[in-house]
Parts: C-alpha cells; structure tokens; sequence
C-alpha cells in the first residue's frame, strides 16, 4: 500500500455474517479487501489486494486469546513480521487507546480517540428503543494518530450512516514511505476491534 492517494475509505460490508470492508483511495480505486476469519478465538485477519481475493498482501493475528491488551502483529506475504498494534487495556476504557510499534519494538505513534464523550452517549442513546437505531448519523467518532511530538499525522472519522459501515481517512502531515503499510494495517486493524465494541 504505497503512494496511497487520500482520502482513504473503509466501507463494510452489511450482507455477510463476517466483518469484512473494503478500502478505496480517493478515485474509488479498491486498495484492500480486509476479512476477519470467524469463530476464532486468536484474531486472524487477511488483507487481500482487492475483492477477487486473489492475493493475499498482509495478514494480522493476535499474540494471545481474546484479551485485554492483546498484541496484534503485521506480516507480509512472505510472513516477514514488521510492526504490531497494541490496545492499551484499561486506559482504553473510557478513551480508546493504541501504540503502533515499528519493526525494532519501538512505539511509534499512537492512536486516540478525539472526544471520548461520543462514545459515552452512543452507548446511553444506544439503549433507547427506537431513538438507538439512529445513533449512528449522530455520533461519530474521530480517530487521531500522533507522532511522539504530537503532532497529528492522520484523522479517521466515521461518516454518519446505519451500523458503523463507512469511515474515512484524512491525511494531516506526510507520512515516512516505510511507514505506510504499518499505519493503513494499524488503522485497519483498530476500526475492526472499535466497531466491534460498539
């Protein structure tokens, strides 16, 4: 995923049992084709060069079952590992919160949640019959990730719409070419697990 043309979108798909999306670049051109196995209890998901699933670019699995603060660590086709997101267990509980690691363990940037506020009356307004279908056109949150100086580097935000199914990535700052991959897999991986929480 080099020389990517922003905005990137993530648009999943409502029709299928599994918690697959696809990612387009700004002229609509499909980039990646993200699909989380079922029913396992170590994440293992595969990113394809497109929607024919004919090539398998990037896997992602989890270090451990189901947990907390589990690792969630890149390869590529060639299973050459080079880099991992990490949830930040308890601190991600009232803002979401994630390290991207590089290649060398070293943390890298760093991804919160803007407002943690959304989160909070998306889960209030989620319980009421009827007013909770309608909460995605109105709650959406954003998504910042930041360099060790702070400095914003990329915005994900989720576009109003039914169920979670489309979010969008802006690009602030330029980002190093090493580091493309890394950061598309993070924010990739990051938006499987939030959407799945809620």
């Amino acid at each position: 995923m080099q020389d990517l043309q922003f905005p990137i979108r993530f648009q999943f798909k409502i029709s299928t049992l599994s918690n697959d999306f696809t990612a387009t670049d700004a002229q609509g051109k499909v980039i990646a084709y993200v699909k989380q196995k079922m029913f396992k209890l170590k994440e293992d998901i595969v990113i394809y060069n497109d929607e024919t699933k004919s090539k398998v670019n990037y896997r992602i699995k989890a270090d451990r079952w189901l947990d907390f603060s589990a690792a969630y660590s890149f390869s590529d086709e060639h299973g050459n590992s080079f880099g991992k997101i990490v949830r930040k267990g308890w601190r991600s509980i009232w803002k979401t919160n994630y390290e991207l690691i590089d290649q060398f363990d070293k943390a890298q940037y760093t991804i919160q949640e803007e407002n943690a506020w959304i989160k909070v009356l998306d889960s209030i307004f989620g319980e009421i019959p009827i007013l909770g279908i309608l909460t995605g056109y109105f709650f959406n949150p954003t998504y910042l990730l930041t360099n060790h100086q702070d400095e914003v580097i990329i915005k994900l935000k989720k576009q109003p719409s039914f169920w979670g199914r489309e979010f969008e990535i802006e690009k602030i700052k330029n980002i190093d070419s090493d580091d493309d991959d890394r950061i598309m897999l993070g924010l990739m991986m990051m938006i499987l697990l939030e959407r799945r929480i809620g």
